[in-house]
């Protein structure tokens, strides 16, 4: 075997070392679950060893996630992304065709 040939092999197999490489890196993570349920108005945050916190939505009221907090290294805290039910005014019945409905 000729000292190129044995020199194309090498490169060969580093550059497929550095593609595969590369595609580790810039391959997708796996998603995060998501924080914030909606549905509830009250989460709780528990920090864990080394620092790091998990927030858990999923408490109807704060004495339910104060129940949860007891005894930990954990906090309850309103929940930023809940679709609290609002109710506004008085419902008003669709304006008919081309005219428009006088507002009171």
């Amino acid at each position: 075997m000729s000292s190129w040939t044995i020199r194309m092999a090498a490169m060969t197999g580093v550059l497929g070392a550095v593609i595969m490489a590369g595609a580790t890196i810039l391959a997708p993570a796996p998603a995060m679950a998501e924080r914030y349920d909606p549905r509830y108005p009250v989460c709780l945050q528990k920090w864990e060893w080394g620092g790091s916190s998990t927030i858990y939505c999923s408490y109807p009221s704060w004495e339910a996630c104060k129940a949860a907090a007891a005894g930990l290294s954990a906090m309850c805290m309103d929940n930023p992304y809940w679709s609290q039910p609002t109710t506004t005014g008085v419902a008003r019945p669709p304006a008919p065709s081309g005219r428009p409905v006088p507002v009171r």
